[in-house]
Order: structure tokens, then C-alpha cells, then sequence
């Protein structure tokens, strides 16, 4: 039993240490626009992956979707939809304000909204319950890390550097803070739809384990739904600024074969984070919301801002910015396992 919870929990950092990192190859892929990055990321990770990966576990999946309770099908579809134009608001922050910040912001935003919106919706009651004080109490301690971090991105922005020298080859174009935070508020809000429609879908992996599915392959046909909506959205949004930029001819430019390469290495490494996490989840038992989840997301958010730092996204700026910064970091992780008590 032991060993199986230690597996539980090397798979929840793996996972965190994934989603952390997925964001790296955009800062390399400078030659393509944003949608060109975008549509190759959102194909491998939202249609290729989830379809290769149920294949894969549930060979029979197709056919007992068919038959699946379809009021949890269209949830599944919508929701999915929906947190497709989070996605969009993600990646575009990610340019807008590079991988440290955005990826803190949005791990924080996600986390909060994720625990507070599901509960709101689907157990109101539990808001008057311990299980609401402890959510509303994390909440209120990630708005103080949050203005911390934003304090810190607010120095940054005034501070005298190369704005080269922090981007690199970053795909897409900078943003000011304002216009990222509202980004990043809206890509939060759609995480915690995502969430929301995972807990609404489980009839479909209730189905699946009843024609003799395992858990984890179960819920492959939820992502599978969820994840296809969510490329519908965004596909639909990259067709659109390709039309409108005239950037399509870049998907064949000289040397692509490298950026195809390495926004199929961004797909990898997000999709794989999900079914990484659907896989450690089992093996965590009852300790999966008290250990796993916030495990995952505190490394996710110590990989990020690693990589942005060793990037270069904060050189130059004032020592007190990064002061600030790492101040804000150590208060979301503690939110973060707040937040997870509630659990």
C-alpha cells in the first residue's frame, strides 16, 4: 500500500513538473505568430493525445460513448467548449507577460476559482460548512500572494531593461500588466468551468466502469470529450487570425520541421500532465485532494518561475522585485494547501 501511495505521489509532481514546463518551447518559436504556435499545440494536445491515449486504455471507447448517459456527453462537449477560450486567454498572456508570470497568475487564479465555483454550483451549502471557511480562507490568502506577485510584475515593467533580452524569441507580443491581468482572470474563471464539467461528466466514467473499464481508462473518455470541445474553440480562434494576419503560409516556411517539433514537445508535455495527474489519482486514494492536487500545482509553480528566471525574464529588474516575487510564490503555496483541506 505504501509503495502505491509513493507512486501516487511521484505521478502528482511529475504531473506538476510537466504542466511547469509546457509553456518552455514558446520561448523558441519567434519564427511562427501566435496562432501558428497555437493551432499545433491545441491539435496534438486537445485531439492527437487524448485520442492516442484512449485508444490505448479503451479500445472500445467510441462505442460506449455512443451509449453513455448523453445529458453527461453534452456537459462534457460544452464545458469543454468553453474552457477552450481559457486556453486561448492562457497562451495569449503567456506572450503577453512571459512563462514566470503568467503561469503564476493563472495557478493561483485557477486554484481559487476552481475550489470556490464548483462548490457554489454544486454544494452550496457547504459554503456555511468548514469545508467553506476553508475555502474562502485560502482564497483571501492567495489575493495577498497574487498582489505580491503583481507588485513584483509592476516593478519589472517599470524597470530600465532590453525588452529583447527578457523576451528572447517568445512567440506573440507583449501586453501590458493591466491587459495580461485580465487575461489571466479569465482564463482562471474558465479552469474552474473545466472543473465544474468534469464533475458533472463522471456518469459517462461510471458507464465505462460498468462495462468493465478501470477507473483511469474511464475517465480518458471524459477528457476525450472535454478536450475535443475545448479544440473546437481554439482551433476556430487560430483559423481566424490566420485568415485575418495572413499567416498561414508560415506553417511551411523554410526550417518549420524544428517549430513543428517542438510545439508537438508543448502538446507532450500539457496533455500528458492531465492523464499523469488521471493516473496518480488512483494510487492517492482519500490523500489525492490533501497531497496530490496541491503538490502538483505548488511544483508546477516553482517550475515556471525556475524557467522564467533562467530564461533571463527577470534580469535587470530591481532586487526588491524579485523580493516581492518570491514573497508572493511562498504565499500561493501555502493558499494552495489551504485550499486543498477543504477537499
Amino acid at each position: 500500500m505504501h509503495d502505491v501511495v509513493l507512486a501516487g505521489i511521484l505521478l502528482a509532481a511529475l504531473s506538476g513538473i510537466m504542466n511547469g514546463l509546457f509553456t518552455l518551447p514558446m520561448r523558441f518559436l519567434g519564427r511562427w505568430s501566435w496562432e501558428n504556435v497555437w493551432s499545433v499545440f491545441i491539435a496534438g494536445a486537445c485531439l492527437a493525445l487524448p485520442a492516442v491515449i484512449v485508444f490505448a486504455t479503451a479500445p472500445q471507447g467510441v462505442s460506449l460513448l455512443i451509449q453513455a448517459p448523453r445529458s453527461a456527453i453534452l456537459i462534457a462537449l460544452g464545458t469543454g467548449f468553453a474552457w477552450g477560450f481559457g486556453a486561448i486567454m492562457f497562451g495569449q498572456s503567456v506572450s503577453a507577460i512571459g512563462i514566470a508570470l503568467a503561469n503564476t497568475f493563472v495557478l493561483a487564479i485557477s486554484s481559487a476559482f476552481g475550489s470556490l465555483l464548483p462548490m457554489l454550483f454544486l454544494h452550496p451549502g457547504d459554503i456555511h460548512e468548514r469545508a467553506g471557511h476553508m475555502v474562502l480562507a485560502g482564497i483571501a490568502v492567495e489575493v495577498c500572494g497574487i498582489a505580491l506577485c503583481g507588485r513584483a510584475g509592476l516593478l519589472r515593467e517599470k524597470a530600465s531593461q532590453s525588452e529583447k533580452t527578457r523576451r528572447g524569441n517568445l512567440v506573440g507580443k507583449s501586453r501590458p500588466l493591466a491587459v495580461a491581468m485580465l487575461l489571466v482572470m479569465g482564463s482562471g474563471l474558465l479552469s474552474a468551468v473545466f472543473n465544474i464539467g468534469f464533475a458533472l461528466a463522471q456518469p459517462i466514467a461510471d458507464y465505462g466502469q460498468s462495462q468493465g473499464l478501470s477507473s483511469f481508462a474511464a475517465t480518458n473518455m471524459i477528457w476525450l470529450l472535454m478536450l475535443g470541445g475545448g479544440a473546437v474553440s481554439n482551433l476556430a480562434f487560430c483559423a481566424y487570425l490566420l485568415h485575418k494576419s495572413k499567416t498561414a503560409w508560415k506553417f511551411t516556411m523554410p526550417g518549420s520541421s524544428r517549430l513543428y517539433i517542438l510545439g508537438a514537445l508543448m502538446a507532450a508535455l500539457w496533455g500528458g500532465s492531465i492523464f499523469v495527474y488521471g493516473a496518480a489519482t488512483p494510487r492517492l486514494g482519500t490523500l489525492g485532494t490533501s497531497i496530490g492536487w496541491p503538490l502538483s500545482l505548488a511544483i508546477g509553480l516553482l517550475v515556471a518561475n525556475i524557467v522564467g528566471l533562467v530564461l533571463g525574464e527577470w534580469k535587470g529588474v530591481p532586487r526588491r522585485a524579485l523580493g516581492w516575487m518570491f514573497s508572493g510564490i511562498a504565499v500561493l503555496i501555502a493558499a494552495i494547501v489551504v485550499l486543498s483541506k477543504a477537499g
